[in-house]
């Protein structure tokens, strides 16, 4: 997982892979297996016994990669969302949304289990639970199963490259405050994304993770006390309810829903993560680790959101750390720590759409000099984010568009239509109305989310920049 958001598949290497895709499978039918003259039915196969990790995670190892991956930009955000609903909608907004979200990964955790038993292999990824739930699903859902594989890689990769985009525009922006202290004009952002371009290409010219895992792991610890730094600015003086608003004009609310999802949601690593754990059944169970952390998660942004506002009110910007008293050594050391911690986040963020461009799309198109089109590939991926960072430096707003955008469809629609159509052949009266009024209501609000979020940002980055 990565230092940010957790976007990193930890069977996403050359050694190693766990997951297996359904298309790699569908030929064959798993769902009644003949051995002998004996069937052997679904009930009689355990996935998680039969999952051959090289290296499985405890429990402890899992909680605190979701920690870690929950734990970033989005965080440093959510002051700014605070400001566009108010600190008491800000407040219930948060609460109900990290349910929400959690509720859906139990529906996507509880979909993959159920489809590997009936299709008797040990683990799937998100994209092969998708196309295997629709396959189980109404027929004239089933259809599109084979577009669901492009559906779900596109919302994903567009995430992680708006991710990509998001680190580029927050790198830049707090070393400009630090540069400013030490020159006599501003420095223009754009300029000093042009002087990260190179460093940029460089780092996600790296194949291997493995290579990443210590300055990964140095980001993390500089990042966790850079938090600290943080609380200590929040914190400093006594707090108070002048010119901050509890209900902010509904207008706002969409940008708030966007940047809620983007810091909550880390949907791309939770079937990796359960599927590399030694003991899976502790992930999804009442009191197991993703609860455990979830609720922990909730609370640290429910936090951050209304201290941070009640401290900076109207005045907060896209990340906290631009609030900090730009005289102050200690606000220079958080802003360059994080700057530092974040770059890393990029290469590991941009490795996941590398690997879907490539690995699932282009690699195999390629009949001579791979290594060479490869790299190619790797850096016109990133001048994408850099162009669209130079574009648009607008923080929050791109936050929030990414966030409403995309995981409003991978964190709650998909979840929802993915448990519809595995228990649509299974479930039966009364509760099956149930089932499908619930992930309806569901995939109704993601869709409301997704349309006016997506709607609001563009709106706003066009008014702003345009």
């Amino acid at each position: 997982m990565s230092a940010e958001k957790g976007h990193i598949n930890p069977a996403f290497n050359d050694e190693h892979e766990t997951n297996i895709t359904y298309s790699n499978v569908r030929k064959k039918d798993f769902g009644m297996e003949m051995k002998g003259k004996h069937e052997i039915s679904k009930d009689d196969y355990e996935p998680y016994k039969n999952r051959n990790v090289e290296h499985p995670t405890t429990n402890w190892e899992t909680f605190f990669h979701l920690m870690k991956g929950s734990l970033g930009t989005g965080i440093l955000a959510m002051a700014n969302a605070f400001n566009d609903a108010g600190y008491v909608v800000g407040c219930i907004g948060t609460i109900i949304i990290g349910v929400l979200c959690t509720y859906c990964i139990h529906q996507l955790i509880s979909a993959e289990y159920e489809l590997c038993k009936r299709k008797r292999v040990p683990s799937l990824t998100y994209v092969g639970v998708t196309e295997a739930a629709l396959l189980e699903g109404p027929k004239c859902l089933k259809r599109f199963s084979r577009q669901s594989v492009y559906v779900v890689n596109i919302f994903l990769v567009i995430y992680q490259l708006g991710t990509c985009c998001v680190y580029v525009v927050f790198v830049a922006s707090n070393i400009k405050r630090i540069t400013d202290l030490h020159t006599e004009e501003e420095t223009d952002v754009r300029l000093i994304m042009l002087f990260l371009l190179l460093p940029l290409i460089f780092l996600n010219w790296i194949r291997n993770l493995k290579f990443l895992a210590p300055f990964s792991t140095f980001a993390n610890f500089v990042t966790l006390v850079s938090f600290g730094l943080i609380l200590y600015f929040i914190f400093e003086k006594p707090f108070t309810l002048e010119d901050k608003h509890a209900f902010a004009s509904i207008k706002s609310f969409p940008l708030f829903f966007g940047t809620v999802l983007f810091a909550l949601e880390a949907i791309g690593v939770i079937l990796p993560l359960e599927n590399e754990m030694k003991t899976p059944k502790a992930f999804a169970s009442k009191f197991g680790v993703l609860n455990q952390a979830m609720i922990i998660i909730i609370v640290l942004y429910v936090g951050m959101g209304l201290f941070g506002y009640l401290r900076f009110g109207t005045d907060v910007l896209g990340s906290i750390t631009l609030n900090l008293p730009t005289n102050d050594i200690k606000a220079q050391l958080v802003q360059g720590m994080l700057a530092f911690a974040i770059f890393i986040s990029h290469g590991l963020a941009c490795y996941v759409a590398i690997d879907i461009i490539w690995n699932n799309y282009l690699s195999h198109k390629v009949t001579s000099s791979k290594r060479f089109w490869e790299y190619i590939t790797r850096t016109l991926l990133v001048f994408v984010t850099f162009l669209l960072a130079v574009a648009i430096p607008n923080l929050e707003l791109f936050i929030s568009l990414f966030g409403a955008l995309c995981l409003s469809a991978l964190g709650l629609a998909f979840p929802a239509l993915i448990e519809t159509c595995v228990y649509w052949n299974t479930t039966h009266g009364f509760q099956k109305a149930i089932m499908i009024t619930k992930n309806t209501i569901i995939i109704i609000l993601s869709l409301v989310g997704l349309l006016s979020g997506t709607f609001t940002s563009l709106k706003e980055i066009i008014h702003t920049f345009f």
